[in-house]
């Protein structure tokens, strides 16, 4: 009994000691930044190859960034899977004509290896024009991303009426604070200039049939060679500038000329200016100027009420609702 005793001893001590050695031979992954490619204002590619795992499993992996040099997992970062081998990453939420520091990184049990650090500086904003042949209205446009959106609200007003018409089969088409039929008239107020002509859904679609793709193929009430963005493409717009939470800041005008205060989190570091248009109510009252913007979109969530775009004064959201077709709310188009 004591020599087995002995020898079970023996051979917990040869295991821990095994076990020890076996441990202290893993290292970190040995990594490769790729180039970084596809750089807009908001976005870019890169990613890396892991030549070595280190003598363990590689449970994490993707590209991290900053604004200063050798950036680690505790700064900006994707996560790309596991294993070794070559992997892609995509960034988003980037500032633009901002210069940043980007390497790659792979995380076994004995840590963390990072390949080396690519310097890239992301494109300035990139504002263009428009002239809408209907009525000669002049717009700016801002390219976000692969997208090329106005950078003001659609002012097209074929008709007019007051808050008080409302129908939901009927195209319609309000100024906010506006109470009567004169398209000139309501062509000369403030609100008209400022904040572009508020729209029943069956207004902004012209006729078109919800659509759930990217992008929507729904020329709707955009002039030629322009599009009502399906919700798909506002998606897009708020994952390329870090998701939905952070997306409104970046998309609303600064200061409190138009939003009222506190205007939360607004840098409009997009040049999209998204403006507190306010609405008109599906009880025939206009509603919520300085507080609220609000978009239609080219995407049904049911039958009766379409899906819309929201930013508010006192957050920094970029939020998707549901609203009856009735409602009267603000365009922005997308080019083709």
């Amino acid at each position: 009994m004591k020599k087995l005793k002995k020898f079970l001893a023996l051979v917990l001590i040869a295991t821990v000691f095994y076990s020890c050695q076996k441990d202290e031979n893993i290292t970190v992954p040995v990594i490769l930044t790729t180039d970084v490619t596809s750089i807009t204002q908001i976005t870019a590619i890169s990613g890396g190859n892991i030549s070595a795992d280190g003598g363990a499993t590689i449970t994490a992996r993707g590209v991290c960034w900053n604004t200063a040099e050798n950036p680690t997992i505790n700064d900006n970062k994707t996560t790309d899977g596991q294993g070794s081998g070559e992997f892609s990453s995509n960034m988003t939420g980037l500032t633009p004509n901002t210069t940043y520091y980007v390497r790659a990184y792979a995380t076994n049990s004995a840590g963390t290896g990072y390949g080396e650090a690519i310097s890239i500086t992301t494109q300035s904003i990139s504002f263009g024009s428009f002239t809408d042949p209907r009525d000669e209205a002049d717009y700016q446009t801002v390219t976000i991303g692969n997208q090329v959106w106005m950078a003001e609200n659609l002012r097209y007003l074929p008709s007019v009426v007051g808050p008080e018409i409302g129908s939901q089969t009927s195209p319609q088409y309000y100024v906010y604070g506006y109470d009567g039929t004169d398209v000139n008239a309501a062509k000369a107020t403030a609100n008209y200039t400022t904040y572009g002509v508020l729209y029943n859904w069956p207004a902004a679609m012209a006729g078109s049939a919800s659509s759930t793709a990217n992008p929507s193929g729904v020329q709707g009430v955009c002039p030629t060679g322009w599009h009502l963005p399906s919700d798909a493409e506002w998606i897009q717009l708020a994952d390329n500038l870090g998701g939905e939470s952070v997306a409104g800041g970046k998309l609303k005008e600064t200061g409190t000329t138009h939003w009222n205060s506190p205007n939360s989190g607004a840098t409009n570091e997009t040049g999209f200016t998204a403006l507190p248009d306010g609405y008109r109510r599906n009880v025939g009252t206009f509603t919520s100027i300085g507080d609220e913007g609000s978009w239609w979109t080219a995407t049904e969530y049911d039958p009766s009420n379409p899906l819309y775009r929201f930013m508010s004064y006192d957050y920094n959201n970029l939020w998707s609702f549901n609203l009856l077709k009735q409602v009267g709310f603000s365009v922005r188009c997308v080019k083709n």
